[in-house]
C-alpha cells in the first residue's frame, strides 16, 4: 500500500517526544492500517448497514462516491508554533485549531482553581499521561470485548489511520462535583488545501459533574480540498450531566470520516447534538453505551444536504444495564441530487431489563432527484423492555405549499417555513438558544443556494 506521508517513518518522527505507551499504540494502529483495505470494499457491517440486500443500489452509490477519494492526496499535520489572536477569552473556555495544529487554548481562572483541565491532546499526553492512557481509545474497547457496535480502536482502516497519525484535538477533564454552567467553545478549522485533520476529542466528566461543549468544524476557504478523519470519546461518570454539540460545515471539497463513542455511567445524562451541513462526503459511526443503571441519553441530529453531497450515518444505542433509556431523533432535508443514508440499531443486553429506547429518522426531499435510505433496527436479549423505532422519507407537501402561497407568501418563503417546521422537533430539544439560532442561519443559507 502506498501511503505517501502516512508512513511508518512519519509515525516514528511524531512519537519522538511522546511517552512509550503512546508510541506503542501508534505503531500497533499503523500495523493495522497497513493490513486493512478501505472499509467500503469489505463486508464491514457498519459500512453496509444501510444496503438493501436485494438490490444493493445504495452499496453501488457509496462505492461510486468514494472513487474520487485517495489518502495519498493528503498530508498529515506537522508541528507548528503559529498562534492566532482571539477575543473570546471571556467565557468558560476556548480551544482553536487550524489544519490539525493547536493554535490557542483558554480556560477561565475560576475553573482552573477547581482543577478543571482543558488542553490540546499533545500537551495532555505529556502533562496528564496517566489519565490519558486509561481512556484514550481503550475504555470503549475494554468495557466489553464484544460490543455490538464494534471495536473502536481497530474497527476499520480509517480508525487505524487515525490511531496511528492523530494530531490535534483536545482533552477536557472535569473533576468530581464540578459543575460548569457556561459552555466551552471549540473551533476546528481546515485552511490550506490537501491538509488532513485527524483531531481526537477526549471528554472525561467525573461523578456529579456538569459541562456543555459547543464544537464548530469548518473550512476557512470555499474551494480548498481537505480530509477529516476524527474521533470523539465521551465518558460521563456517575450522575454526570454532559451536553456535547458538534456543528459540521466543511466546504464541499472535504472528505469527512468520524468514529464517535460515549460510555454513560450510573444515573448519568448525555445530550449529544450532531448538525451536518457541509463536506463532499460524510461517514459518521456513532455509538453510545449505557453502562450504568439509570443512565439516559438523547441523540439529536439534523442535516441539510444539497448539490451532490453524500451523508451516511450509522448509530448504535447499546443498553448494557437495567433501567436505562435512550432517545434518538435524526431529521434530514435534501436538495438537488444529494443522497443520505441512516442505519440505526438499538441493542439490549440480557441484563438490561426495563430498558426504554426509541429511535426515529425522518427525511424531507425538496427535489425529485434527492434520495434518502433509512434502516432502523432492534436486537433485544432482555424480557422487560420497551423499544420502538420509526423512519419516514417523503417529498414536500404541495398542499402545505399551496396553503401558504394562498396566504400571500412566495414559494421560497413557504418552503422555508415548512423546512423550519420540519426541523423544529429537533431544534426545540437543543438546550442552548445561541446554538439554535446558529442552526437556523445555516438552514437559511442552504435554502438560498
Amino acid at each position: 500500500m502506498q501511503t505517501g506521508d502516512f508512513s511508518k517513518d512519519f509515525v516514528e518522527k511524531i512519537t519522538r517526544d511522546e511517552p512509550q505507551w503512546m508510541r506503542e499504540r501508534r505503531l500497533e494502529a499503523y500495523s493495522l492500517y497497513e493490513s486493512l483495505p478501505m472499509p467500503h470494499t469489505t463486508e464491514d457491517d457498519v459500512w453496509r448497514r444501510t444496503v438493501d440486500m436485494r438490490t444493493q443500489d445504495y452499496w453501488r452509490r457509496t462505492r461510486r462516491h468514494l472513487r474520487g477519494f485517495a489518502i495519498d492526496n493528503y498530508n498529515p499535520a506537522t508541528e507548528s508554533n503559529e498562534s492566532v489572536a482571539t477575543e473570546d477569552d471571556d467565557g468558560a473556555g476556548v480551544y482553536i485549531q487550524v489544519d490539525g495544529n493547536p493554535q490557542h487554548t483558554y480556560l477561565s481562572p475560576e475553573l482552573e482553581k477547581k482543577d478543571v483541565y482543558f488542553a490540546d491532546l499533545h500537551t495532555a499526553v505529556k502533562e496528564r499521561g496517566d489519565l490519558i492512557r486509561d481512556y484514550f481509545m481503550t475504555k470503549a474497547v475494554t468495557l466489553e470485548t464484544n460490543l455490538k457496535s464494534g471495536n473502536f480502536a481497530s474497527h476499520n482502516m480509517l480508525d487505524a489511520l487515525h490511531g496511528a497519525f492523530w494530531r490535534g484535538g483536545y482533552v477536557l477533564h472535569i473533576p468530581k462535583g464540578v459543575r460548569i454552567e457556561d459552555p466551552l467553545r471549540v473551533y476546528i478549522r481546515l485552511s490550506e488545501a490537501q491538509h488532513a485533520d485527524l483531531s481526537h476529542v477526549l471528554l472525561i466528566a467525573e461523578e456529579d459533574s456538569q459541562v456543555v461543549i459547543i464544537e464548530d468544524n469548518a473550512s476557512d476557504k470555499p474551494d480548498s480540498d481537505g480530509f477529516h478523519c476524527g474521533a470523539v470519546e465521551i465518558f460521563a461518570g456517575q450522575n454526570a450531566n454532559v451536553t456535547y454539540v458538534q456543528v459540521q460545515h466543511w466546504n464541499r471539497q472535504v472528505w469527512n470520516f468520524a468514529s464517535q463513542r460515549s460510555i454513560i455511567s450510573k444515573d448519568a445524562q448525555l445530550c449529544w447534538v450532531s448538525a451536518t451541513f457541509g463536506s463532499r462526503l460524510s461517514k459518521m459511526n456513532q455509538a453510545i453505551v449505557l453502562d450504568g443503571a439509570g443512565s439516559t441519553a438523547q441523540l439529536l441530529g439534523l442535516a441539510f444536504t444539497d448539490a451532490r453531497q453524500h451523508l451516511d450515518v450509522s448509530t448504535a444505542q447499546e443498553h448494557m444495564s437495567p433501567y436505562t433509556s435512550s432517545d434518538l431523533l435524526y431529521r434530514t432535508v435534501l436538495k438537488d441530487r444529494s443522497q443520505t443514508a441512516w442505519g440505526g440499531n438499538i441493542y439490549v443486553y440480557p441484563d438490561a431489563n426495563y430498558t426504554d429506547a426509541y429511535q426515529k429518522n425522518d427525511n424531507l426531499l425538496l427535489s425529485e432527484r434527492a434520495h434518502a435510505d433509512t434502516l432502523p433496527g432492534l436486537e433485544i436479549e432482555a424480557h422487560e423492555v420497551r423499544c420502538t423505532h420509526g423512519a419516514t422519507a417523503g417529498k414536500i407537501d404541495e398542499e402545505q405549499v399551496f396553503y401558504l402561497m394562498s396566504r400571500g407568501l412566495p414559494y421560497d418563503m413557504a418552503e422555508k417555513l415548512i423546512v423550519d417546521g420540519f426541523f423544529e422537533p429537533v431544534m426545540e430539544r437543543i438546550p442552548l438558544d445561541a446554538v439554535r439560532e446558529e442552526m437556523q442561519e445555516f438552514v437559511s443559507l442552504k435554502l438560498e443556494k
